[in-house]
């Protein structure tokens, strides 16, 4: 199955989700850093990299859910939808710990809030992966779908 939103001949959703999933990628970096005594300056430049990756996010996460509402095998369709379930249950994971941050004076994660955001990110990694399975024609489950 392939993309039906497409940009000159691109699937859009691989494209939308590369912004939000380094945005992710480095505010774990930061996060890291900054639990290792980097200034609490880093700490926030992780905060604003999650609030960048959520609003990157939703454009992405349509872009499946269009994918998904429009795919007329039943079989695609329901690949669509478990793309779709990662993907905002990632959202949901990453504005949980963007708000648990709020509270902060520096805004910076603590080793609990390190743990939530590694589960989050290896949830997001399986989630570019199994979604990018749309976008290329020769994947698996692309040529048992057409």
């Amino acid at each position: 199955m392939q993309s039906r939103l497409r940009l000159a001949g691109h699937g859009v959703q691989p494209l939308l989700l590369m912004f939000p999933l380094g945005l992710f990628w480095m505010a774990f970096v930061f996060d890291v850093a900054t639990l290792l005594g980097a200034p609490s300056l880093v700490g926030t430049l992780a905060y604003w990299n999650l609030v960048a990756g959520l609003i990157g996010g939703v454009p992405a996460a349509l872009a499946v859910g269009f994918d998904a509402f429009t795919a007329t095998d039943p079989a695609a369709a329901r690949v669509g939808f478990f793309s779709l379930l990662l993907d905002v249950g990632v959202l949901i994971v990453f504005a949980v710990l963007t708000l648990m941050r709020v509270r902060g004076p520096d805004r910076s994660a603590d080793p609990g809030l390190l743990l939530l955001e590694i589960a989050g990110l290896a949830v997001a990694a399986f989630g570019a992966w199994f979604g990018g399975r749309f976008a290329d024609p020769r994947a698996p489950i692309a040529s048992s779908l057409h």
